[in-house]
């Protein structure tokens, strides 16, 4: 399921733009925040499709080779390790995954190149090296290996990053998140899962829905009051002079504090802080913490802030 950090980093780009631009409705905002979330699903799909295209590029290289006029022994006899691994050949199997696949006519099939540099990639890195001259032949050894084309090949080939921001707008920060992702899904197979293994769902339950929608609105239809409250708790600062990064930050944060009361407020106030860190100044992350702490007193102060349940653990404040 997408991660709760995610949505809120969607939801503060949804509202960034929206902020930003005068040409927009609130409804085609919120349409373009759900499209946004769907399309960081599709990448989720469509990056475990590359290592399976990676593969299927391997054997289509090996049975090339078979067909050379003076074959070598190694031609003849290749090691098949990787083309063999068992859980790509689960992935290919997934029902989920061909059914997304197919339903959303993702496919690699006009980038040869990528597929080509990063076949040839792995095959000149140690991971793989290792892996196909080990005589280990253990599934977690074969979950390893994928993990580790992941993490230490795709994730680091800027040419990818490139490919996928040309493809769409929506996908410029999310590679690294689907990767997390991806790696939770490899954990849950098993040697014994088959066909019918689950992937990860979009949204965890309706919750997590309701939890952007709720968000997206309260923190647009009421972001001049928050504004207000920002620049009430700014000293010696112009708030016009304030990154409005940071204004979009802060509003959400106020929003989430405010709204939902079973979220706890040191969970809201860390996640915005390490969200400014990525996403706004150099120093936004301590700006924004010493203003949200005000904000939080005064609100509390006012009864505005209230925790129930699950959003009163922790509670420092």
């Amino acid at each position: 399921m997408v991660s709760r950090r995610l949505l809120r980093i969607k939801t503060l780009q949804i509202c960034y733009a929206y902020l930003k631009s005068s040409e927009q409705s609130i409804n085609q905002a919120e349409k373009e925040l759900f499209f946004s979330i769907q399309k960081f699903y599709d990448l989720y799909h469509y990056l475990i499709l590359l290592v399976l295209d990676i593969s299927d590029f391997a054997e289509a290289k090996i049975e090339l080779s078979k067909l050379k006029r003076l074959p070598s022994e190694e031609d003849l006899n290749p090691n098949t390790k990787f083309i063999n691994n068992r859980l790509i050949k689960l992935l290919k199997e997934n029902e989920d995954l061909k059914k997304y696949l197919n339903d959303q006519k993702l496919n690699w099939v006009n980038y040869p190149e990528l597929i080509k540099n990063l076949y040839n990639i792995m095959r000149e890195s140690e991971i793989y090296l290792n892996y196909m001259s080990s005589d280990a032949r253990s599934f977690n050894e074969d979950k390893k290996f994928i993990s580790d084309i992941f993490l230490k090949i795709i994730i680091n080939h800027e040419p990818l990053y490139q490919n996928l921001e040309e493809q769409s707008i929506f996908w410029n920060d999310d590679t690294e998140f689907v990767i997390g992702m991806i790696m939770k899904s490899i954990k849950s197979f098993k040697a014994s899962s088959d066909e019918t293994e689950k992937l990860m769902t979009l949204f965890t339950n309706e919750e997590d829905r309701d939890f952007v929608k709720r968000l997206f609105r309260k923190a647009i239809i009421n972001h001049k009051e928050y504004q207000e409250l920002v620049a009430k708790f700014i000293t010696n600062w112009d708030v016009e002079r304030v990154a409005f990064m940071d204004i979009v930050v802060m509003s959400l944060a106020v929003a989430e504090m405010v709204e939902f009361s079973e979220i706890p407020i040191k969970v809201s106030l860390d996640e915005y802080i390490e969200i400014a860190k990525f996403y706004s100044t150099q120093k936004s992350n301590v700006f924004i913490n010493g203003i949200l702490d005000k904000i939080i007193d005064h609100l509390k102060k006012e009864g505005k802030i209230k925790k129930i349940g699950r959003g009163l653990i922790s509670e420092s404040k």
